[in-house]
């Protein structure tokens, strides 16, 4: 507002800068829903009628009214999301300031956030800022891009502009899936940024451009091996003796060596059956049935840390096995370089960012040698370079034999990566199979690139399957010297 933020009194502040924190559970204080919604304002002093208008009005239009009353314990991670940004849009900042909304949110939640972040922009005129790694929806309801780079900025501009600008960067990798397959395809900067437009351009050059769909890879066969390594049967889970039942009838198995990803919405109780398989709660019916060490990657990775600093965690891990101090270094030393931690080492685990805590507790759990590995969310604040590296490691354990169970959002990573996935609803599990399968023509739970190939290569899944597609000749003529695949 033309002034030092220190010439704004606190009360201004806290009223006119709306600030949603990276994990939803260090922003919630409160206990009950109404009652988080209500807070900001009673601590400012608002009138308890004019409070209830309010909280009223927001909850109505962020669609939470269902939950209303819901203890907070009670909701999933994308849900907490979404109530502080009611919390904090209750109160009526002039800016609203995000870090990371949308890495709890499904795609179709994500969706309809992002919608709302643009109708309260729009509509309102409030200035939104917001750190972001998934970019599929934020790229369209932005105005204006800038993009950091080892604390430089390296891009300023339009979202159409910076698809040129990063044509040669690695940072290129995780912009949207339209811009990535318009940019390795054609030399043109006017770049799409919806799946709709992607549509468009595409259906368009595949009227003047042969296309060569035999050139999509094939589903990939699953581990060969009939060993179940993880088996549920017939679970059924609930929270509270008289409270409605979160798992239902639950039946999987994940073999050795395969990379298992759950998807669904937010709430569906993909994390509760996590919590079934690891021992923290166990089924009132049916039977959970593992066999070999358990590690265990939280939806919060801080829920891991208990020493002073990231080294102290990692030696905590193998204080109980009967190394020498130079063996302790060195396992410490290769799993530090593995995650990419090496520099962080001696930080407090609260003083990292959101995707450095991730790799740090990814750190930790693989120091215990698991040969079953649960990951909720584990892309989570990570970005799209050290997400490649992720599955390096992933494909590493998965060759020794690790079983991999998976509880993502993030749609793209599980299509690229895993060898099964499976859909959970209302319970429990409803389809599975290889992601090729899986995602093949589904209309809204798929990503980006099939929904924007629906019309001319319905099998593709993957931004590279679209890219290989094309014709040859074409691809080569524009060819600027990346690995366009």
């Amino acid at each position: 507002m033309g002034k030092p933020l220190s010439d704004h009194s606190a009360e201004e502040q806290a009223a006119r800068i709306g600030f949603v924190m990276q994990s939803p559970d260090n922003q919630i204080v409160t206990d009950k829903v109404w009652h988080e919604l209500a807070f900001g304002l009673e601590n400012l002093g608002v009138p308890t009628s004019e409070i209830r208008a309010r909280v009223a009005e927001t909850a109505l239009f962020f669609g939470i009214q269902n939950w209303f009353h819901k203890k907070v314990t009670e909701l999933s991670g994308g849900q907490k999301q979404l109530l502080n940004l009611a919390a904090v849009m209750v109160m009526r900042p002039s800016v609203l300031i995000l870090d990371e909304p949308s890495s709890l949110l499904d795609p179709i939640a994500a969706q309809e956030f992002f919608n709302i972040l643009k109708k309260i922009n729009r509509e309102t005129g409030i200035t939104v800022i917001l750190s972001e790694h998934r970019l599929e929806n934020t790229f369209p309801v932005s105005d204006r891009v800038v993009v950091l780079d080892s604390g430089k900025i390296i891009a300023d501009a339009a979202p159409r502009k910076v698809g040129a600008i990063l044509r040669n960067h690695d940072m290129y990798s995780a912009l949207p899936a339209p811009m990535r397959i318009y940019g390795a395809i054609e030399n043109a900067d006017n770049f799409p940024l919806t799946v709709r437009e992607g549509r468009a351009w595409l259906e368009e050059f595949s009227q003047n451009h042969e296309l060569n769909p035999s050139l999509i890879p094939c589903a990939a066969p699953l581990p060969e091996t009939d060993r179940d390594i993880v088996e549920v049967r017939d679970a059924w889970f609930r929270y509270e003796k008289d409270s409605p039942d979160i798992i239902k009838g639950l039946n999987m198995s994940v073999k050795k060596g395969e990379l298992l990803a759950v998807v669904g919405g937010n709430g569906a109780g993909k994390t509760t059956a996590l919590s079934l398989i690891s021992g923290i709660n166990t089924p009132y019916r049916g039977s959970v049935r593992t066999d070999g060490v358990l590690g265990v990657l939280p939806q919060n990775p801080q829920n891991v840390f208990v020493k002073k600093t990231v080294y102290l965690d990692l030696e905590e891990m193998l204080a109980e096995k009967k190394l020498s101090e130079e063996e302790i270094e060195k396992a410490i030393r290769d799993v530090s370089v593995l995650c990419r931690i090496e520099n962080l080492l001696r930080s407090h685990p609260c003083d990292l960012s959101g995707g450095e805590q991730q790799r740090a507790a990814l750190a930790k759990i693989l120091l215990m040698s698991p040969e079953i590995l649960l990951l909720d969310e584990p892309t989570k604040g990570m970005d799209a370079h050290f997400k490649e590296e992720l599955a390096d490691i992933l494909s590493d354990l998965k060759s020794q034999g690790t079983a991999i169970v998976m509880v993502s959002h993030d749609i793209e990573f599980c299509a690229e990566y895993a060898d099964r996935c499976a859909m959970f609803f209302d319970g429990g599990i409803i389809s599975q199979g290889s992601p090729r399968e899986f995602f093949s023509g589904k209309y809204f739970y798929t990503t980006s690139a099939n929904r924007m190939a629906l019309t001319t290569l319905p099998k593709a899944v993957l931004a590279g399957d679209i890219i290989l597609s094309v014709s040859y000749t074409h691809l080569r003529a524009h060819e600027t010297g990346r690995n366009i695949v």
